[in-house]
């Protein structure tokens, strides 16, 4: 058993693509003993490239690292039954089967697996959940930011509502997924039972529209699109300088006042239109202008780093690269490399047992025997299940 905060823990996941497979991975990388089932044609972002390698896509490897692979072919009553023995001894599922799919195995209901196995905490993601209006909708990243308004917000003021650049509702489902099953993990040790965790991609997007959806609760005013800009905290922006872009992100009046002195005109934090927050919101325009003039003459770099210094958050605008190319992010250890393996690394620190990178994303079926025989297969039911279809390739 090895020495992270989830040792010993039992995560079956079946899941596809991002949401789920990212909150696999986190449990995997603080060392939850996390198998992966996957179809015979595999996890589908295993072919999201370029650039792909034996492994798969780097965005598959992105999100299974840390997991052992078995595939099965669930459409089949004997692999269902491989998947229901696997589960006798799990701590936690992770799925997102269509819906309609738990139906036609015999469950009639989500949370009638935790009655089968009343231990297991089961983690239903799907992308309008199973009830309601629109429940049992697929649901994948873009098509859920724009019906949760979450493109709406985003964009130019003057141009189209834009998908956000990365996958926030995935991730963030991911998160609240794994956030789930930690909260329902721990309510387990008092009483013994598991539960079904329901998080849909829907819920969660709109749970990350801030402060955009609270603005709209309070006020009943629709929000609209202000590119780089707040719509609550002035200044709040994206400024070109005589060098690099930089974003200026002033939170208070005494972060204002020292960057209105860092650029030499001290004086403009005492203007009567720029005093307070609420002040600079109303004449926002008027303050763009004024600093755009200021900034134009700066050397972006050296700005933000004598800003910073004095408590200003400001910073240059990096793309991807130079961002994961800092010396901080090679402290942190952001980046990991294992032979081919690339991937981003540990968020999370901790102190006495931190995440570790223990295998790689698994090749499809990599594991498979050893993962069955762990359930009581022997070698004459595993080659029946083999030669039967019931199982991918066998390692």
């Amino acid at each position: 058993m090895n020495g992270s905060s989830l040792a010993g823990l039992r995560v079956i996941d079946a899941s596809r693509v991002l949401a789920g497979p990212y909150c696999g991975q986190m449990l995997g990388d603080h060392g939850a003993d996390v198998v992966k089932i996957e179809p015979p044609a595999g996890d589908e972002t295993r072919t999201f490239g370029p650039p792909v390698n034996a492994g798969g896509a780097a965005y598959y490897q992105a999100l299974n690292r840390n997991k052992r692979g078995v595939v099965l072919d669930l459409n089949r009553e004997d692999a269902r039954e491989v998947f229901w023995r696997m589960l006798e001894g799990a701590d936690v599922l992770i799925e997102n089967f269509k819906p309609g799919t738990l139906a036609s195995w015999g469950i009639p209901d989500p949370a009638a697996l935790c009655e089968r196995f009343p231990r297991l905490i089961h983690c239903r993601i799907t992308g309008f959940g199973d009830d309601g209006p629109m429940g049992g909708r697929p649901g994948y990243d873009a098509a859920v930011q724009a019906a949760c308004g979450l493109m709406s917000v985003n964009g130019a003021a003057d141009g189209p509502p834009l998908r956000l650049g990365v996958p926030m509702v995935d991730l963030a489902t991911g998160m609240q997924a794994a956030i789930a099953v930690l909260t329902a993990l721990a309510e387990r040790a008092r009483s013994g039972r598991g539960q079904l965790c329901d998080v849909s991609l829907h819920d969660c997007a709109l749970s990350v529209a801030h402060p955009h959806l609270a603005n709209y609760l309070w006020t009943g005013k629709t929000p609209a699109r202000s590119g780089n800009g707040h719509p609550n905290i002035a200044p709040y922006d994206a400024f070109d300088t005589a060098t690099v872009p930089v974003y200026v992100a002033v939170g208070n009046e005494r972060q204002f006042a020292t960057l209105c002195a860092e650029l030499g005109h001290p004086g403009l934090a005492r203007d009567p239109r720029f005093l307070r927050n609420v002040d600079r919101i109303a004449n926002r325009g008027e303050l763009r202008e004024e600093l755009a003039r200021l900034l134009a003459e700066q050397d972006g770099r050296k700005l933000a780093e004598s800003l910073t210094a004095a408590g200003v958050p400001v910073a240059p605008i990096l793309d991807v690269a130079e961002a994961i190319a800092t010396p901080h992010a090679a402290h942190r250890e952001m980046a990991l490399s294992r032979g081919e393996y690339r991937g981003p690394g540990f968020p999370i620190k901790l102190s006495r047992t931190p995440a570790s990178l223990r295998t790689l994303p698994p090749l499809p079926g990599e594991h498979g025997e050893e993962v069955l025989r762990e359930a009581g297969y022997g070698d004459a039911e595993i080659a029946r299940l083999r030669e039967a279809g019931a199982l991918g390739p066998l390692r």
